[in-house]
């Protein structure tokens, strides 16, 4: 071997070796704690699933499952999808689609692309810049046929969908180079397979304290899909992490819980939340003082407001709180003022945790 190609050789694994930095950068399904102290991602105990941050089961499927979806399969896709193959450039059927729409997994039905994100790259197959939800990728160092690519798979079957490189266009300067037969195409409007929606979920919002630690334990909490950081309950629909800091605003920072019923009943998130914090402070979390860090719940739907008023009815009365009073405000749910980006996923940003209570 020359110089030269060794010098290829080298500048194609380096550059492979940066792709992969840069998408593990992205954000990916986190570890998390369980009641019993296990660690699962952010995944049901009862039932295995798995959930993106989109809000999808992205659970891997059993041999099984995937033999069962496989016998679908035509003998390209087959070739493509199952043996890492490529469809011939120029021929795929999606390469000039310029409709609206979703592409998602042609075996498992997984979401992967939107035709927001579609561009035409000149290379003679479907790219894309960003993927639907980063949860939903796979990537896989490929060295085969004496290249060093970094490959893409569905998630959830991983199956082989194509390689992304880091010539796209911005915001992520990455082209995901998909082969059209790995993929399939609903129009927007048209209807999508149960397999390709996400899990039938509820919202509720929680205020206790400073909203970082908050935001981290629900996310923990088995059954929760998303946990996003805001404020809730001010003067306005409208505020900033300044304004709501000064005072004046009225808001408290508040945990937006997007959670799936069947896994989480709306009944068990109100008991994580009141051992999450003290409810008899007022207008307080520990040294964090002033309104905006007051104990709330606001409650997205009248059977989420009997619900919690009932609990806390019978929570007034164990021995924890019957020689102090609940000061937890409960009210009905107003527009929610998503926080600043750097105030999302702030633990996990910056390598911390807090852990769930024990008992």
């Amino acid at each position: 071997m020359n110089t030269r190609k060794r010098t290829l050789i080298a500048s194609a694994v380096t550059i492979a070796v940066c792709i992969l930095a840069l998408l593990a950068a992205q954000r990916e399904p986190r570890a998390t704690a369980s009641p019993d102290g296990g660690e699962t991602l952010r995944k049901s105990s009862d039932h295995h699933m798995t959930y993106s941050k989109s809000g999808y089961d992205i659970a891997r499927l059993s041999p099984e499952r995937l033999a069962q979806l496989s016998e679908k399969l035509s003998p390209q896709e087959r070739a493509i999808l199952l043996d890492s193959g490529t469809e011939r450039a120029g021929c795929g059927t999606l390469l000039d689609n310029k409709q609206e729409g979703l592409y998602a997994c042609r075996l498992c039905g997984l979401p992967l692309f939107s035709s927001q994100s579609k561009f035409k790259s000149g290379t003679g197959w479907p790219s894309f810049f960003q993927p639907f939800d980063p949860d939903h990728i796979h990537n896989n160092r490929d060295v085969s046929h004496g290249m060093a690519r970094v490959e893409t798979q569905c998630v959830r079957c991983r199956s082989h969908l194509g390689h992304v490189f880091d010539d796209g266009p911005k915001p992520t300067g990455l082209r995901y180079c998909m082969n059209s037969a790995a993929l399939s195409f609903f129009a927007k409007g048209s209807v999508v397979p149960l397999e390709s929606r996400p899990i039938p979920t509820e919202t509720a919002y929680f205020a206790g304290g400073c909203f970082w630690g908050l935001e981290d334990r629900l996310q923990q909490v088995p059954g929760v899909v998303n946990a996003v950081s805001g404020f809730m309950g001010g003067k306005n629909d409208k505020t900033s992490y300044k304004e709501v800091c000064s005072g004046t605003s009225g808001h408290a920072e508040t945990v937006r819980v997007t959670f799936d019923p069947k896994q989480v009943p709306y009944r068990k998130l109100l008991e994580w939340f009141f051992k999450f914090h003290d409810p008899t402070q007022l207008n307080r979390q520990g040294p964090d003082v002033g309104t905006q860090y007051r104990s709330a719940v606001f409650a997205a739907t009248d059977e989420q407001l009997k619900l919690v008023a009932d609990y806390m009815e019978e929570l007034q009365q164990t021995d924890r709180f019957r020689s102090k009073k609940i000061a937890t405000q409960v009210e009905k749910a107003g527009i929610f003022c998503e926080a600043e980006e750097y105030h999302q996923d702030y633990h996990e940003k910056h390598g911390g945790s807090c852990a769930l209570p024990t008992e």
